[in-house]
This record gives C-alpha cells, sequence and structure tokens, in this order.
C-alpha cells in the first residue's frame, strides 16, 4: 500500500472528528474544566498581556498597531497601545503579533504559543458582547484545547520536519474555537468555523533564512482568520467539516508525513491539554531552554566563568537541531533567539537569557559571538527518542584543568513539571509591561486582569490596554 492509500485508509478511518470536536466545543462550560485549568487559564492571561505590552515596543509590533488604527473599522474592542477602539478583527490582529513579538510567550510541547491566539480573541469579544467570566474561561480552554490537539493530531515533529510553523497553521484552530464559544455557536455552526479557519492555515519558517518579520506576525493573522471564520459562520457561511481528516485536502495530510488523527478527540473531557501550557523564563525559543538550565547549573555548581571552558558540547534531539542548531549568524534579534549557540553562549556570560541579552547590540558582541561559533552540538539518542514529550538537553563542558562535567535537563524551569508560580508569573508580567509602559499603568493592567477573573468586569482590563503609552 503506497502512501495515498494509507493516507485514505485513515482518513476513512477517522472521518467526522472535526465534527466531533466541534460538538466538545460547543458544549463546553466553564463549570466543566478542574481547578487546575482554570489556575493556568488564570495565568496564562497575565503572561500573554505582559508579552503583548512589551511586544508593541518592537518594531513590528509598532507596525501592526500602525497598521490597526489605519484600517480602524467599527469601534468594537481596544487597539492595544494605540489609544483607540477598532474592529475586533484588526484588534486581534495587532495584539497577536505583538503577544508574540519577543518569542517569550507561553508555549507547548505540541511546539504551539496558543496565548498569542486565544487571549486576542477572548478579550476582543468579551468587549464587543460584555460576556459573563464563565464564558471567557471556557472559551480559552476551548482555544488551547483545539490547538494543541490539532497541533499533536498532525504529529508536531513531523510537520516541523516539513516546514510548518505550527503556531501559524494550527492557530487558526484556536481562534476559531475561542470566538466559537464566545459567539455561543452550536456544534453545527462551530464545525464550520473550524473548517473556514482551518482553509485559511498558513505559515512557514523561511524567516530563518534573512531577517524577516513573518514569525511574528502569525499568530496575529491566524487570530484574524479564525475569529473571521467564526463571525462568518454565525451568520451562516458553512466551511468544509471535515477539514482535518478529509482523504482529499485534509490538513493533517497535508502538514505531516505520519498524521494521528485519533489524538484530536482522545480524551475529550478528560485529559486537558491547557494543563500542559509551559511558560518561558527566557526569551527565546522554548526547545533551547533545557540547554539552558543545563548551562547555568554547571556554571553555578562548579564556580566556572567563560574563560574556563575549552568545549561546549549540546546534545538535543533531531528536530531541535533542524530548528536551532544553525550556526550563529548575528544579523538580527530573531535569529539571536532562536539560535541555540548564541542562547548557550550569552547564558554563560550573563548568567541569564532575558531581555538584555537580545538587544541588538547584545548579540553582535565579539567575546559572545567568538564562544558562540565554539559551540559544538549533536544529536542525543536519549534525548531524541524523548522528544516532543520530553523537551530536554544535556549540556557536556571541558575546563582548562581537565575536568568534563555534564547535566541533562529533562524539564526546564516553566514546563508543567517544573512549572512557575502564580507570583513568577505576576513578576515577568510587571518586568515586562514596566519596561514598556511605566511601573503604574503596568500595575493598573494586572489588577483589572486579576479583577477580570473575580469579578467578570472587561471594561477596565480594556480601558488600560488601549490607554497604554510606550515609554
Amino acid at each position: 500500500m503506497d502512501d495515498l492509500d494509507a493516507w485514505k485508509k485513515l482518513a476513512r478511518e477517522h472521518r467526522g472528528i472535526t465534527r466531533e470536536l466541534a460538538a466538545f466545543i460547543a458544549g463546553l462550560r466553564a463549570d466543566d474544566l478542574p481547578g487546575h485549568t482554570r489556575d493556568v487559564l488564570a495565568k496564562a492571561l497575565v503572561d500573554a498581556l505582559g508579552c503583548g505590552l512589551y511586544g508593541l515596543t518592537t518594531p513590528w509590533g509598532r507596525i501592526m498597531v500602525d497598521f490597526a488604527r489605519e484600517q480602524q473599522g467599527p469601534a468594537e474592542s481596544a487597539l492595544w497601545g494605540g489609544g483607540m477602539r477598532v474592529s475586533a478583527l484588526n484588534s486581534v490582529l495587532a495584539a497577536g503579533t505583538a503577544i508574540h513579538g519577543f518569542d517569550f510567550d507561553d508555549h507547548s510541547r505540541a511546539k504551539i504559543h496558543p496565548g498569542a491566539l486565544v487571549v486576542p480573541v477572548v478579550l476582543a469579544l468579551a468587549e464587543r458582547r460584555r460576556t459573563d467570566v464563565g464564558t471567557v474561561l471556557a472559551a480559552m480552554a476551548a482555544g488551547y484545547e483545539a490547538m494543541n490537539r490539532a497541533s499533536q493530531a498532525a504529529n508536531p515533529s513531523r510537520a516541523r520536519m516539513r516546514g510548518w510553523h505550527l503556531t501559524g497553521t494550527v492557530g487558526t484552530f484556536a481562534a476559531a474555537a475561542a470566538a466559537s464559544v464566545m459567539l455561543g455557536l452550536d456544534a453545527e455552526a462551530t464545525a464550520s468555523a473550524l473548517g473556514l479557519a482551518g482553509t485559511q492555515a498558513a505559515g512557514t519558517w523561511a524567516f530563518t533564512a534573512d531577517d524577516g518579520m513573518s514569525k511574528r506576525m502569525h499568530p496575529g493573522r491566524s487570530a484574524q482568520a479564525g475569529l473571521m471564520a467564526a463571525l462568518l459562520a454565525q451568520r451562516g457561511f458553512k466551511g468544509p467539516q471535515y477539514i482535518l481528516e478529509a482523504e482529499d485536502g485534509g490538513l493533517l495530510f497535508g502538514m505531516s508525513d505520519t498524521p494521528r488523527p485519533a489524538m484530536l478527540v482522545a480524551e475529550l473531557g478528560k485529559r486537558w491539554h491547557t494543563d500542559e501550557t509551559c511558560f518561558k523564563p527566557y526569551a527565546c525559543c522554548g526547545s533551547n531552554h533545557a540547554c539552558i538550565d543545563a548551562v547555568l547549573d554547571l556554571m553555578r555548581d562548579n564556580t566556572l566563568v567563560p574563560a574556563d571552558v575549552t568545549r561546549v558540547v549540546a546534545g538535543i534531539a533531531r528536530v531541535v537541531d533542524m530548528q536551532t542548531g544553525f550556526d550563529y549568524r548575528a544579523d538580527s534579534v530573531l535569529n539571536a533567539q532562536m539560535s541555540l549557540r548564541y542562547n548557550i553562549a550569552v547564558a554563560m556570560f550573563d548568567g541569564q537569557a532575558y531581555l538584555e541579552q537580545f538587544t541588538p547590540q547584545r548579540i553582535v558582541d565579539p567575546d559572545v559571538v567568538a564562544l558562540a561559533l565554539r559551540i559544538e552540538i549533536e544529536i542525543d539518542p536519549e534525548v531524541d527518542r524523548a522528544y516532543p514529550e520530553i523537551y530536554g538537553g544535556r549540556v557536556t563542558l571541558v575546563t582548562r584543568d581537565g575536568r568534563t562535567v555534564t547535566s541533562k535537563v529533562d524539564y526546564s524551569r516553566g514546563m508543567p513539571e517544573n512549572p512557575m508560580s502564580r507570583d513568577e508569573i505576576d513578576r515577568k508580567f510587571l518586568s515586562l509591561a514596566s519596561a514598556a509602559v511605566g511601573a503604574g499603568p503596568a500595575e493598573g493592567v494586572l489588577q483589572a486582569a486579576r479583577g477580570l477573573f473575580e469579578t467578570g468586569a472587561i471594561a477596565p482590563l480594556a480601558e488600560r490596554l488601549a490607554g497604554a503609552r510606550i515609554v
């Protein structure tokens, strides 16, 4: 049996999974969510807001806000940092771009960034429709579940090896699912929304070839596409209701050579992929965090400085090597954030990988660049077998006095197995937001965000987001 015959057989066996997911989304209520899932969503809201406010300081963030201001449309939703309200479609385009604007937003082992899609859509529609907090919670969970499940069904490592940026492709499902709950769509209309969202899916990794800004835009554009899909479905515009599993044109088979369609609906309502959200302590690719933790442990535990080290070897998974193991080119902040070699080198010098390590000035520092160019990368069989279920990494250092020291990290800081606390998320938010808009306004946004989950009041948060001014 050739691949096409096998895929057709697999598609027939799983026909109806998109509609099954749609029915789950349409029936989801806040009371269905476990307490831990609610806690994760509360963290996700605050984390996304902090990343979004800081993202407004970037060139791409500013460009998109200006673009959304020009397009404007009806005054429905806050334009973050724009001092006005614009159409919900333009609001989410700008906010989604801003949240992903510095690659500091939440992610998951499905190789996606769900907060950048879900939070803008839910807030924009909450303002537009004056929605209660229960619906907000259910909508956020629907978005996180749909995006994680679509990516897992595609088999994220294999889809990534084909060059797809999954935040751009399956992100449309997150936005459509969240919007469908906010709009109160039934199962039939939700299935259409998912179909219309999926047919707009796009986003590749071509941005690593140069200094293109497209990666930053993917969640904003996908949020806009998914929201538009739900709004059209609400009006009766019918979408393809087998978008993921269709024999001809099913997205799972287009994205991956080894799709796993059963994972789209496995343990619906029992396993909450939302609980597996990862929050970032480092402002760079999440696949690199284990190696950063490992090298920081080695430098600290052995009282080393970079001059003490003659050799650095990083052991990673094959997919990570393709994604971030490229030779370091000090040509853009994005490539520095993606480069494992730079991430390890700057962490060895600075003891961290935060905002200050990813400035145009720091990424070209001669000493850091020289060390980055010396770092060796190899495929570690143990790490490779476990990825992406475990985002592990191993670092080995050889010192001038002849020692060889090694550290392997399976669960870096911020992973569900090694989580950041609510206080840590708040501190990260205040660090990012204060750098963008000042300490006072940042504290105001934080309190308004907390108030959203406590009282359901969206207006105070929307006003503060629209009124934020970059310092």
